[in-house]
């Protein structure tokens, strides 16, 4: 049920990577605040993946607070793949080969 091992796709990683170099430039701290709140989300969907919302391909999405992303992931057997740290603002389901 809950507290699966939550891995990363290597693309999402990137993503993720990205992003916290993005806000790190801009403010120490907003990166990490961003960094905490993708903690958070990880440990939320640890231990309740079928807690948020259904989307494509067998995905879900929980959406950051306070940041216009989102981790998008499906639940495996074994683990729970995050398969996106998607910015909002950007194309829409474009990880789709992803999954």
């Amino acid at each position: 049920m809950g507290n699966k091992q939550v891995e990363f796709h290597e693309a999402a990683t990137v993503e993720f990577e990205a992003a916290f170099e993005w806000y790190f430039e801009r403010s120490e701290r907003a990166a990490l605040r961003f960094a905490r709140e993708v903690d958070r989300a990880i440990a939320l969907i640890g231990n309740a993946p079928g807690r948020f919302p259904a989307g494509i391909s067998g995905t879900r999405k929980f959406l950051l607070q306070g940041f216009p992303f989102a981790i998008v992931y499906r639940e495996l057997p074994a683990a729970i793949q995050v398969l996106a740290v998607a910015h909002g603002r950007k194309r829409p389901n474009y990880w789709k080969a992803r999954a």
